[in-house]
């Protein structure tokens, strides 16, 4: 099946987008604990963060219970076992014995969007503290009201360098690397804060989700949240894709459904048309339609950012929401939470999608940190001492990954590397990556009578 998509592909008659697609999907599929890979860690506790830089995609940093954060280079092995294991060991360790390391557990390590030289830290030391990756050194430090589980910045934000945090205090800080200071608290959530995640494609929206079951959608520009998302509230699947294209694209392939609409007048000519031979202008419907705008007559105003007692009350989970990640195209939000439930919300409606993951068993003290493909098609989600993959549509176990001993912790999936890295109770990270290629037989066209066979690698790296 793979031999004739690369003779599709190298006809013509599949296209780059579509092969590529396909191509990820298969090496995805592939997953497992890699044999020549390994990272040898120097953290002496559970590993509960891990994440790649955003920029070069080449640095992995994670965050452990010792009070330590590493930074390891996932493209080049400081040495080779055998021959052809890779080793990886930590080329920037920040842990107790540092003069402003942590004192207790770093809940959370991030990446500062821009690039890689400076990185956010967060314990329960009631510290964040941002980094300088090049000297090792503490640049500022901010103090919290209580421990701090998460930590969060937006990977789109061009227009600030806000770090969201979430704490023991029921309160949302939002802490301001340029200033040094404080910007403002979000204040809605009757509980701790255990989980955080900004929009991928609007800098100002950050959701947040607590210990009391409710995931709430800030607008860091307004006061109050502007909506909860609700368990009850529900729609079934997912939304229609939107078409590729341009206007006239779609112009186009419209009217090839339709050819009788082509010779219609469009809706916008009928009404144009209708306002000439009734004398209306333009200014006069502006003001018809002046006096339906909420807050202009009797229409009622939108509820943001007061919210009814009722929806102010809404939860997503039964327990605490342990886990948020937005797909990468910004249109699907996937939350855990205490209650071994994973639900898919649609972020534009905010409907729970009521998409069935099949059962499963969650850790319900601590924050779990989710995957999910670039595609979108797959979710990871750390369940005890396994990971479990599956169909972000269908709800249906994909596959099952196991080599921890203990309790996993959070996850993380690289698009750069096509690989998986695990970190568990354990002090393990591992590594999950596509299986070894292996040399195929695809069988050509008979020229002259003569069966030819041509021998192509199983991989990536394609010959011209």
């Amino acid at each position: 099946m793979w031999c004739e998509a690369v003779r599709w592909r190298e006809h013509g008659e599949l296209g780059a987008r579509r092969f590529e697609t396909a191509a990820r999907a298969r090496r995805t599929a592939s997953l497992a604990l890699s044999n020549r890979k390994e990272f040898t860690t120097p953290h002496n506790g559970a590993i509960n963060s891990l994440q790649v830089d955003l920029t070069e995609r080449r640095y992995l940093l994670s965050g452990a219970s010792d009070g330590s954060a590493a930074i390891f280079d996932v493209q080049n092995a400081t040495e080779y076992e055998a021959g052809f294991i890779a080793k990886h060991r930590s080329i920037l360790l920040v842990d107790k014995q540092h003069e402003n390391g942590h004192k207790f557990v770093v809940s959370m390590a991030v990446w500062y969007p821009v690039d890689t030289g400076l990185f956010v830290t967060a314990s329960f030391d009631q510290y964040v503290k941002v980094w300088d990756t090049n000297s090792t050194q503490l640049v500022m430090d901010f103090k919290m009201p209580g421990k701090v589980y998460s930590a969060a910045m937006s990977p789109i934000a061009t227009t600030h360098m806000l770090i969201a945090t979430g704490s023991a205090d029921v309160q949302v800080h939002l802490c301001d690397i340029a200033s040094g200071a404080f910007t403002h608290t979000l204040s809605s959530h009757r509980d701790g804060i255990m989980s955080l995640e900004w929009s991928t494609s609007s800098e100002w929206i950050l959701m947040s989700g607590g210990c009391d079951g409710a995931i709430r959608f800030w607008d860091i520009r307004r006061a109050g949240c502007f909506l909860v998302l609700d368990q009850s509230r529900s729609q079934l699947g997912r939304r229609p894709p939107f078409l590729e294209g341009t206007s006239d694209k779609i112009w186009f392939v419209s009217h090839i459904s339709d050819p009788l609409n082509s010779l219609q007048p469009s809706s916008s000519s009928k009404i144009y048309s209708a306002q000439q031979r009734t004398g209306k202008s333009k200014k006069q419907s502006h003001k018809l339609h002046k006096s339906q705008i909420p807050g202009h007559g009797h229409i009622q105003q939108r509820l943001h950012p007061g919210l009814s007692s009722s929806q102010n009350c809404a939860t997503a989970h039964y327990g605490a929401v342990t886990g948020l990640r937005t797909t990468t195209d910004g249109m699907y939000l996937l939350s855990s939470g205490s209650d071994s439930r994973l639900r898919l919300w649609d972020i534009d409606s905010g409907c729970n999608t009521l998409v069935n993951f099949e059962a499963m068993r969650l850790q319900t003290s601590k924050p779990l940190q989710l995957a999910v493909t670039e595609d979108p098609s797959l979710v990871f989600i750390p369940c005890m001492a396994s990971i479990k993959a599956y169909n972000l549509w269908s709800g249906m176990t994909f596959q099952t990954f196991r080599g921890h001993y203990e309790p996993v912790n959070c996850c993380y999936c690289s698009a750069q590397e096509q690989e998986l890295y695990t970190g568990s109770n354990d002090m393990q990270i591992l590594v999950w990556s596509p299986s070894t290629p292996a040399f195929t037989e695809m069988p050509l066209q008979e020229d002259d009578g003569k069966r030819q066979t041509d021998f192509v690698v199983d991989d990536d790296n394609w010959s011209d």
